[in-house]
C-alpha cells in the first residue's frame, strides 16, 4: 500500500514507530502534488513545509501532511479566497484553527483551491480556474471546499479543512469519495476564517474516515474568546468515544429527502447504507419533513444578506487588489468592485443588497429569518424522537464541468439536502456509500442534534467498520 492510500491516523502511527520518516511523508505529499496538481487544480499554493522530530508527540496527528482552504488565514501566506480581489494578500495572523493545528504537530502544505469567496456548489467560480474531480477530471469536484476534498481524494495530504457555510464541506466530500465533517455552529472558532455568511459558516475536516475526522475535530474544537459565536462547550474526547455501537440508537429516514430529483442510484446507495447502520443495531424508520420544501430560498436569501454585508469591505483601500485608471473614491470602489468580483459573487451580493433594501427587507429578509426558526424546530422536533438522521448528500453524483455555471438555479438546488444543516447549526457528516454507473463515488449524510458531534461521528465510525468505500482511491488521481 501507498503512503497516501493510509488514513491520516495510520499515517500518524507509522511516523511515531519510525516506520515512517517525516521527511518520507512529506516528500510523499510533494509527489503526490506534483503527479495530480496539473489535472485537479487542487492547490492554489503550494509551502515550503516546517518540522522537526519534537512535533511527532504533541498529538494523535502530529507530522501529518494536510492543507488548509484558502479562505482561512495564515501568517505570511497568501490566502485570497480565489478571488482577483485578494490578490497579493497575506494575512498577518493565523486563524485560530491554524493555531491549535500547529501546536499539534500539523504540517501544512499550502492553501487550496475553492469557489471564489465560497460562493458556489462546484469550485469553478474560482479566480484560479476550475478544481477537478480526481475521479473523472471531466466532472466537477464540489463546492465550494472542492480543492480540500479533491487533494485529500488524490492523496495529496491525509487532511484538509475546509469550510461549509450550506454544505461545502460535505457535498465536495461527497463528490470526491471522502469523508467530511460540519461540527455544531459554535464549536470551531470563526476566528480567522474569511467570513462568507458569518451566522452560517463553520469550519470543518475533510479526511478518508470518520476516526480522521474525529481526531481533528478533537484538536481545533473549543472556546475561543475572539470568536463572539464560540460556545463555551465540552469539547475533545471524540476520538475515543468511537466504540461503532449503535444497539437502540434510532434513525430517521426524512421521505421529503427521498422524492423527486434524487436519482435512482444515489436512492438506492444511501438506503443500502441505511441497512448497515440496521445490522450494527440502531433501528431505522421513515418520517415526514416537510420544512425541507423551503430551505434552499431561506439559505440563498440569508446567505446573500450576509454576504453583501461582509464582502462591502473588499473596497481596493485597505488590502487586496486595486483597479487603475480611477477619478475619485467611488470610481475607485466600482472599478475595483467591477473587476475585482467574478460574476457568482456578484450575483449573491446583488441578491443580498436587494433583500435588504427598503421595500423589501419584510418581505425577503425578515421572513427568511422566521422560516429559519421554523427549520430550527421541525429539526429540534425529529430530534426529540430520533438520536440521527439520514440522508442523501446530494441529488445526483459529481457533475460535468461547466454544466452547473449555465444554469445557477441547478447549482443552487444541488445544495438541498445540506442547507438545512448550516441554519439549524447542527452537526452532519458525508461518508462515502457507493458509485453510480459512471464509477462516481455516492455519499450520504448523518445529522445529529445541535452538539451530538460525537454520535454523527461514532455512526459514521460504525458504517466504515463494516464497509470499504472510504477506502477506495480513483486510480491514484493523476494528470490525466
Amino acid at each position: 500500500m501507498e503512503l497516501y492510500e493510509l488514513t491520516a491516523l495510520e499515517l500518524a502511527q507509522k511516523l511515531r514507530t519510525g516506520e515512517v520518516t517525516q521527511q518520507e511523508a512529506v516528500e510523499a505529499a510533494l509527489s503526490r502534488i506534483h503527479a495530480t496538481q496539473p489535472g485537479n487544480n487542487a492547490f492554489v499554493t503550494v509551502d515550503g513545509p516546517v518540522f522537526s522530530a519534537a512535533d511527532l508527540y504533541a498529538s494523535p496527528l502530529a507530522g501529518v501532511p494536510m492543507a488548509y482552504k484558502d479562505n482561512i488565514c495564515t501568517k505570511g501566506v497568501p490566502t485570497t479566497c480565489a478571488s482577483k480581489i485578494l490578490e497579493g494578500f497575506v494575512p498577518c495572523y493565523d486563524a485560530t484553527v491554524v493555531e491549535r493545528l500547529s501546536a499539534a504537530g500539523a504540517v501544512s502544505m499550502g492553501k487550496l483551491n475553492m469557489d471564489e469567496f465560497a460562493m458556489g456548489s462546484t469550485s469553478e467560480t474560482s479566480h484560479c480556474g476550475p478544481v477537478k474531480n480526481p475521479w473523472d477530471l471531466t466532472r466537477a469536484a464540489g463546492g465550494s471546499s472542492g480543492g480540500a476534498a479533491a487533494a485529500v481524494a488524490a492523496g495529496e495530504v491525509w487532511y484538509a479543512i475546509g469550510s461549509d457555510t450550506g454544505g461545502s464541506i460535505r457535498q465536495p466530500a461527497a463528490y470526491c469519495g471522502v469523508t467530511g465533517m460540519k461540527p455544531t455552529y459554535g464549536t470551531v472558532s470563526r476566528y480567522g476564517l474569511i467570513a462568507y455568511a458569518s451566522s452560517l459558516d463553520q469550519m470543518g475536516p475533510i479526511a478518508r474516515s470518520a476516526a480522521d475526522c474525529a481526531a481533528v475535530l478533537d484538536l481545533i474544537q473549543g472556546r475561543d474568546p475572539r470568536d463572539g459565536t464560540s460556545l463555551d462547550a465540552p469539547a475533545g474526547g471524540l476520538l475515543a468515544s468511537l466504540t461503532g455501537d449503535l444497539k437502540g440508537k434510532k434513525i430517521g429516514l426524512p421521505v421529503d429527502c427521498f422524492g423527486e430529483g434524487l436519482t435512482p442510484e444515489v436512492r438506492t446507495a444511501v438506503l443500502a447504507a441505511a441497512e448497515v447502520l440496521k445490522a450494527r443495531g440502531a433501528e431505522v424508520e421513515e418520517f415526514a419533513l416537510p420544512v425541507m420544501e423551503y430551505v434552499v430560498p431561506t439559505y440563498y436569501i440569508i446567505a446573500a444578506a450576509e454576504a453583501s454585508s461582509n464582502l462591502s469591505r473588499f473596497d481596493g483601500v485597505k488590502y487586496g487588489w486595486r483597479a487603475e485608471g480611477y477619478e475619485d473614491l467611488t470610481s475607485l470602489y466600482c472599478k475595483t468592485r467591477t473587476q475585482g468580483f467574478g460574476s457568482e459573487v456578484k450575483r449573491r451580493i446583488l441578491l443580498g443588497t436587494f433583500v435588504l433594501s427598503s421595500g423589501y427587507y419584510d418581505a425577503y429578509y425578515k421572513k427568511a429569518l422566521q422560516v429559519k426558526a421554523l427549520i430550527k424546530k421541525a429539526f429540534d422536533e425529529a430530534f426529540a424522537k430520533y438520536d440521527l438522521l439520514l440522508t442523501p448528500v446530494a441529488p445526483t453524483t459529481a457533475p460535468k464541468l461547466g454544466e452547473s455555471l449555465t444554469d445557477p438555479l441547478k447549482m443552487y438546488l444541488s445544495d438541498i439536502y445540506t442547507v438545512s444543516v448550516n441554519l439549524a447549526g447542527l452537526p452532519a457528516l458525508s461518508m462515502p456509500c457507493g458509485f453510480d454507473g459512471k464509477g462516481m463515488p455516492i455519499g450520504a449524510q448523518l445529522i445529529g442534534p445541535a452538539l451530538g458531534d460525537g454520535g454523527v461521528l461514532n455512526a459514521a465510525h460504525a458504517f466504515q467498520l463494516d464497509t470499504g468505500w472510504h477506502k477506495k482511491s480513483p486510480k491514484g488521481g493523476d494528470a490525466q
